[in-house]
């Protein structure tokens, strides 16, 4: 089988001198020899006469000072470092007499790291390994560690690794020297084998073994060749200048090795590793309780901020002005004497104050503004978003127990009057509504109906959260009640009986009350039927409209045909809510405000008023008469357009204002019956006085305006809210959405500038930076001591280059370079930085449990608590890699310029 590589080596002229202090010693002196490429050379010669010395330069462990080494018929003269290692990796395998084998590598690593080295895969190394074993005689041995082997074993597995990479030249340092005779003859056996078919150079003091195995003896005395049996010129070598593979240690290879010999000093590396973490696990505790209390702060801040908006009313009143008002009036100071009674006008003052203070917000540009994509102000929306509300008028019935419609809004007893100044009181400092008991709720993100803001206030108690726009809850608070009124008014109470109490009460009477208690499944089985206010209106045999609402059959016939609205479910404000962000009884949702909006815009009211927008389609007559006589004429289409009652009303009341002065003429006119005074009425109206036409048309006609009537019928504009609420996450959100409104008002007319209500503006905005400022210069403090660690980490990476000083040897004499050597101290302070990293954040975890205990004992609220985020866990451990490897960096530079030929001879 032809040779790769080199087919010849020569030494000419070589010279080798070592510098010692100020003396200079010659250890070679102008060697000049040529190896034929298969024989078994054995150098023989006293201690110290260069024969090692020779070996390691032919080996490329050392460099000789003159002369030349040809390889393969090329100078090695302008060799770099790189070809050397490469020569050494796949030209060159060494035995040595102290077998050199890595102790905490098995037997079958050993073997794989000069393949490892020439890129060799995985598979076809190991493969080559066991071979190798398998050929002298270990194949049963390969997991086996170097110590659990005999001497002529662990030779045998340094001729294994030296012949794995199938190198042209074996170099032998006395392979016999600590062997017994028997198996010094196995081994001299194996050499005589590999000599076969390459060229084999030993060295040794045993000048049998040398006579009876090698086909060619070198004698050396004092540096010089002094015979040579069987000398070879070279001349009949052909020359090979082919270029040997670069070698490289993967990573992989470097971590395990350095894995390995870690896990031999498992205490140490342990110690070692705690110490490291001591600092990590300092930052990763202060990390962990700021972001507990900055979790904490932006809980409170977002709970805040759902019950607190900022809001933007179609009026408004800015209290900023308002306060600064109030108290320029409350330090104003008197100045005059106390010799007489003095006007005090801070009444006056404060009454001017409230009427200046009080702005019209235009809410339509405004909500154009909040429309656009690009709109700055959209960035410091919160979870919650932007809430816009509209005035949807509407009315809710339902039926008692006892079948008798009642409207939930308290209008339908006969003591409506007491019970709405009641509920009035009731509802101070709430947020009003116009539609009775009914609120509209939170929307949610996208298309969820009810915002997280109340999922996160409210626990569901019963049933499901609002899915349609047919769908309400019923809302309990903490102690899952209701206003006893409510249920009246809700129809799960008999009417009659509030009546009852509300009767008692007006006559001073003391009322006992009965605690009431209904079932979530009957309470969810009450219907209630929703009308619109457009629907009251009903267009009768002139053209014009009616409102029915006081009608008792026309309005049965609105609630048979109204859209019927069902309680869903059932929610209860918990008990860590601060504030309550639904103020009535049952909550609907955005979608059913979108229903009434569309039904409304679809009522024949408004649509026949839509088509006539100069006449008012519930009188017949038109919104701005061009004339007296023009009003005079829709004066009396109005009247005669009237039936009996209403004319005999109208009547009524203009003859007791005529006859104030002589109420007895007055009494007797009025006694006659609705159709006698209503026929009286028609008659005169045949030839009426102007002024007295002008009277009634003032008084009684009063044509409004189209936008009034549009109003009264529940007309709303989607592009005109009544109110705007603008929601953020944090106080500095909310800062910089005050500021984006304040950019706005610069780009808008005085008359368009937004006034707004933000009552906790400054309330705990520098909290978060604060609590930040602290962690910060703790995590300096205890920084110092990441700083130590690293240092100390350091200091026992260069102890373990020192221990492994043999290793990198080894590894040199296998063909690793200098960066090689290198990568193997920097994987080994890569995982010692893991490991301490590692440990740290896993230790912060667990200390992380009995601080949260203490911390929920100490402040009483289980919400707030100290914890690490995953990626500031995966960061700390990056800070402990990348401290340990510059730590690491001055300790794997000295073990790569360690001398190869040293660091093998140390123990």
């Amino acid at each position: 089988m032809p040779k790769k590589g080199i087919h010849m080596l020569q030494l000419k002229n070589i010279i080798k001198e070592y510098v010692t202090g100020n003396e200079t010693v010659r250890a070679l002196k102008g060697i000049n020899i040529a190896f034929r490429k298969n024989e078994f050379v054995s150098i023989l010669g006293q201690s110290g006469g260069g024969k090692t010395t020779l070996l390691n330069i032919i080996g490329g462990l050392d460099h000789y000072t003159k002369g030349d080494l040809i390889i393969g018929g090329k100078s090695t003269k302008e060799f770099s470092q790189r070809d050397w290692d490469s020569y050494r990796n796949h030209s060159i395998g060494f035995v040595f007499q102290s077998y050199n084998l890595i102790p905490h590598q098995s037997v079958l690593a050993n073997v794989e790291l000069a393949l490892t080295l020439s890129g060799v895969g995985k598979a076809e190394r190991k493969r080559r390994a066991k071979e190798a074993l398998e050929a002298v005689g270990l194949g049963a041995h390969i997991r086996k560690r170097p110590n659990q082997l005999s001497g002529g074993q662990m030779q045998r597995v340094a001729i294994a690794r030296a012949l794995v990479n199938d190198p042209e030249i074996l170099l032998a340092d006395e392979p016999t020297g600590a062997l017994d005779t028997e198996t010094s003859i196995q081994i001299m056996d194996i050499l005589k084998e590999v000599a076969k078919d390459r060229l084999v150079i030993m060295v040794t003091h045993n000048p049998e073994l040398a006579t009876q195995y090698s086909t060619r003896i070198v004698r050396l005395k004092d540096g010089q060749i002094i015979d040579d049996n069987n000398p070879f010129d070279g001349v009949d070598e052909p020359e090979n200048h082919s270029k040997q593979k670069k070698t490289s240690m993967g990573f992989l290879t470097a971590l395990s090795l350095s894995l390995n010999n870690l896990m031999t000093k498992r205490g140490r590396t342990i110690l070692t590793a705690f110490a490291g973490s001591i600092g990590i696990i300092g930052i990763a505790l202060i990390l962990s309780l700021s972001t507990g209390v900055n979790n904490y702060i932006t809980n409170i801040q977002k709970s805040t901020m759902s019950s607190y908006p900022i809001t933007i009313d179609s009026q408004s009143i800015d209290m900023t002005s308002l306060f600064k008002d109030e108290h320029d009036v409350s330090e104003t100071s008197s100045t005059h004497d106390k010799d007489a009674v003095y006007g005090n006008p801070s009444a006056l003052q404060r009454l001017g104050a409230m009427t200046t203070s009080i702005t019209t917000n235009n809410l339509t540009a405004f909500k154009k503004y909040l429309d656009e994509k690009d709109s700055p102000i959209l960035e410091y929306i919160g979870e919650t978003g932007i809430h816009y509300s509209y005035d949807v008028s509407f009315d809710v019935y339902t039926y008692d127990s006892n079948k008798v419609l009642v409207n939930t809004d308290g209008s339908s007893f006969s003591n409506a009057t007491m019970n709405a100044t009641m509920m009035g009181n009731a509802m101070t400092m709430t947020a009003s509504s116009s539609n009775g008991l009914f609120e509209e709720l939170l929307a949610g993100k996208g298309d969820s109906l009810v915002s997280d803001a109340i999922k996160e206030q409210y626990d569901l108690v019963y049933g499901e959260w609002p899915s349609k726009y047919d769908e309400v809850v019923l809302v309990l608070n903490e102690n899952n009640e209701v206003s006893t009124m409510d249920l009246y008014q809700l129809g799960y109470l008999p009417a009659n009986e509030y009546e009852s109490i509300l009767s008692q009460i007006q006559e001073g009477k003391e009322v006992t009350y009965d605690t009431q208690s209904i079932d979530y499944a009957d309470i969810c089985n009450q219907s209630f039927y929703m009308i619109p206010t457009s629907d009251y209106y009903v267009e009768n045999t002139h053209g014009t409209f009616d409102n029915v609402s006081a009608v008792k059959t026309s309005l049965e016939n609105l609630v048979t045909n109204a859209l019927s609205l069902k309680i869903k479910g059932i929610i209860r404000l918990n008990e860590d809510a601060d504030t309550a962000l639904i103020n009535n009884t049952i909550g609907y949702t955005s979608a059913l405000t979108d229903y009434i909006i569309t039904q409304t815009n679809e009522s024949a009211v408004v649509k026949a008023q839509q088509e006539q927008k100069d006449i008012n389609v519930l009188t017949g007559i038109s919104f701005t008469p061009t004339d007296e006589n023009a009003k005079q004429q829709d004066t009396l289409s109005y009247l005669k357009n009237l039936g009996i009652s209403e004319k005999a009303a109208i009547c009524k009341d203009i003859l007791n204002t005529m006859y104030s002065s002589d109420p007895n003429t007055a009494k007797q006119i009025l006694s006659q019956d609705e159709a006698t005074i209503a026929a009286s009425f028609d008659q005169y109206l045949q030839d009426p006085e102007a002024e007295v036409l002008d009277m009634i048309y003032d008084t009684y006609i009063s044509a409004g305006s189209y936008d009034e009537n549009m109003t009264t019928f529940g007309v709303v504009n989607l592009d005109t809210p009544s109110s705007i609420q603008i929601y953020a996450d944090s106080f500095n959100d909310k800062d910089s959405i005050t500021n984006c409104i304040k950019d706005y008002n610069k780009t808008v007319s005085e008359d368009d500038q937004i006034q707004y209500t933000d009552y906790v503006a400054l309330l705990m905005s520098s909290v978060t930076t604060i609590v930040n400022a602290i962690s910060y210069v703790l995590i300096a403090f205890v920084a110092v001591s990441l700083v130590v660690s690293s240092i100390m980490i350091g200091i026992i990476t260069y102890i373990s280059v020192l221990e492994r000083t043999k290793e990198i040897g080894i590894l040199r004499a296998v063909g690793a370079s200098k960066k090689d050597i290198s990568r193997v101290f920097n994987a080994e302070t890569f995982i010692v930085g893991l490991f301490s990293g590692s440990l740290g954040v896993i230790i912060t975890y667990l200390l992380c449990i009995p601080i949260n205990s203490v911390i929920e004992k100490v402040v009483g609220d289980a919400s707030m608590h100290a914890f690490l985020p995953i990626n500031s866990a995966f960061v700390l451990i990056l800070i402990s890699i990348i401290l340990t490897l510059i730590a690491g960096l001055f300790p794997s530079r000295i073990a790569a310029k360690k001398d190869p030929v040293t660091a093998l001879r140390s123990e």
